[in-house]
């Protein structure tokens, strides 16, 4: 009996299947087999180029003549035969290299262009509502979307893999390396591909821009996170911001690089000697390479599980927030427990020198605040709900408030739609209460003080941002989500541009920059009554948006239960 491969993929899962359908035809196949073996040739051509060639004119030096001599510019020796002495290891590793960063930066920028726009695409033909309307469940949507829109691209990247593996096992890499490499790279697209599926989802109405915006931050990102584990000596700072490297690939090849004979041509080996001492909460994360990729996955793991709680809650129900207020609370907690790790562990000059102890640990405090910034301003989008959701809750409010039934602060706390304020404010509850024991355990010092101070600011601060952003989303105007967004953007960028161009510096006048969010460079310059000025004026600042937003529930509630009633009263005359 024939098996009919299609029919077990479309009852498997039939969004899959249309989306194969779509894109393998003859002739994208065609396409995409003549860029895989083009792209290939020319790169191994542009380094074949690099080899020495005998122009009669004296002395040859080259990367792959084999020298004593280490580095650039070795001298070029001549067999019996006449023949240059090649370094073909390195000549491979270099290849190895080049193709694995093309190919990981490829997937994974032009898989999230895909994805987002593929969703934009079908948000403006309406067939995304279509597909709501489907009996297939959200898993099954978006995991055919995620395998079957870039089809094109897995089929690029598997006809790579030969030349790949052949380059790493000529460079000397162990092949169970290279697999491990693989997982890396399979598990960070699984986790930015979920990432760019829930950014189209939410991201539209930004005129077909949003693809471009998602996949340039993700190219942004790994650039920066591939040139500093590749081209810099000094890989891990031994800071919070070190987790970021547990989110790029790069940070796997540079311990293939390591591995291979050649490895010591890669500015990375000095820094191999840092890699290898990177820690997380003490534990010993980069003496091993199978360390760091279980650690990479369980890290993309843990972020593609969220963004699938995203997509689930908002695909049927646009208008519902991304996630509900106890998963924040569980995330924030996750979030501030694995980047706390990071941050126990300082550099060998500091660790050996007690005096800089309570600086280095200020440093790391600092690239705390700088990781929870992102992570309150993505937890606002995700929590606030809009202004119709908010109008429903102050009228389901006003009914039930007079009925004694419903208790307001249970409600602030875990509904789904009450507005999202308080629940910023149990987030950065959560993440102080993992910040301070920690910062009151260091050695005594004026840095203990000013970090606790410096939790406080910002603390405000946040709020004030979940304020704005909460007060904005109630407003009439349709574009009001880019509105908030332009607006905390705005109180975010604009303070320190504009201290930066008066040439206001910290140290020089440190009682401004504590209303931004660089307050953690001001804290220890500013005087007492600064820092009490500074709060007591942020304080101010929320209870004033405080009282706006509740003077407007309140009156959302007033008139959209006035409306009903009237609508109420009229259904009996119009029945007559």
């Amino acid at each position: 009996m024939k098996i009919n491969w299609s029919d077990r993929l479309g009852d498997w899962n039939p969004q899959l299947l249309r989306e194969i359908k779509g894109r393998l035809k003859p002739r994208n196949v065609l396409i995409a087999v003549a860029i895989a073996l083009m792209g290939q040739m020319l790169l191994l051509m542009s380094f074949a180029t690099q080899l020495p060639v005998d122009t009669g004119m004296g002395d040859i030096y080259s990367r792959y003549c084999l020298d004593n001599r280490p580095g650039y510019g070795q001298r070029c020796l001549v067999d019996a035969l006449g023949n240059f002495a090649i370094n073909w290891q390195l000549w491979w590793l270099d290849v190895f290299v080049w193709l694995s960063v093309i190919g990981f930066m490829t997937v994974l920028v032009a898989g999230t262009y895909m994805l987002i726009s593929d969703l934009s695409r079908e948000e403006n033909r309406g067939t995304l509502n279509f597909i709501r309307l489907s009996p297939q469940s959200t898993t099954s949507i978006f995991s055919g979307k995620l395998l079957g829109v870039p089809i094109l691209l897995y089929l690029l990247a598997g006809l790579a893999i030969p030349l790949h593996l052949l380059a790493g096992l000529s460079a000397e890499i162990p092949l169970v390396l290279i697999l491990g490499f693989y997982g890396v790279v399979v598990a960070s697209a699984a986790c930015i591909y979920s990432a760019a599926l829930l950014y189209g989802l939410v991201a539209g109405g930004l005129g077909g821009f949003q693809s471009w915006i998602g996949s340039g931050i993700v190219l942004m990102f790994l650039s920066l996170m591939t040139g500093l584990s590749l081209n810099s000596s000094t890989i891990i700072h031994n800071s919070p911001l070190d987790w970021l490297h547990l989110f790029s690939p790069s940070i796997v090849l540079a311990y293939l690089i390591d591995a291979s004979s050649q490895g010591s041509a890669y500015s990375t080996s000095m820094g191999m000697a840092q890699l290898e001492a990177w820690k997380w909460f003490y534990l010993p994360l980069g003496t091993s390479i199978w360390n760091v990729i279980g650690f990479s996955v369980l890290n993309y793991a843990v972020g593609t599980l969220w963004f699938w709680q995203g997509m689930k809650r908002c695909f049927h129900n646009p208008s519902t927030t991304l996630l509900s207020k106890r998963q924040s609370y569980i995330m924030t907690a996750c979030f501030e427990v694995a980047v706390l790790g990071f941050a126990l562990t300082l550099p060998k000059w500091r660790a050996d020198n007690p005096e800089s102890i309570p600086g280095g640990l200020f440093d790391n405090f600092g690239g705390l605040l700088l990781l929870n910034l992102p992570l309150f301003l993505c937890l606002m989008a995700a929590l606030s709900p809009h202004r119709q959701v908010l109008q429903d809750w102050a009228r389901y409010r006003r009914e039930k408030t007079s009925s004694r039934v419903k208790n307001l602060v249970q409600d602030l706390v875990w509904g789904e739609k009450s507005p999202s304020v308080v629940a910023v404010a149990l987030n950065l509850l959560i993440a102080s209460t993992i910040m301070v024991p920690w910062i009151l355990l260091w050695p005594a010092s004026a840095y203990k003080a000013s970090a606790l101070a410096t939790l406080l600011l910002s603390v405000n601060l946040i709020l004030i941002y979940a304020g704005v952003a909460q007060l904005m989303l109630f407003m009439k105007t349709p574009k009001r989500s880019l509105w908030a967004a332009s607006t905390v953007a705005g109180l975010i960028i604009l303070p320190p541009i504009v201290f930066g161009l008066l040439s206001i510096s910290p140290a020089k006048i440190p009682g401004v920059w504590l209303f931004s969010v660089f307050a953690w460079g001001a804290v220890k310059d500013a005087a007492a009554t600064s820092l009490g000025l500074a709060v007591l004026g942020q304080w101010l600042m929320f209870s004033l948006l405080s009282i706006q937003t509740a003077r407007q529930l309140r009156q959302a509630g007033e008139s959209a239960s006035k409306s009903l009633m009237s609508n109420r009263s009229s259904l009996p005359a119009n029945g007559l």
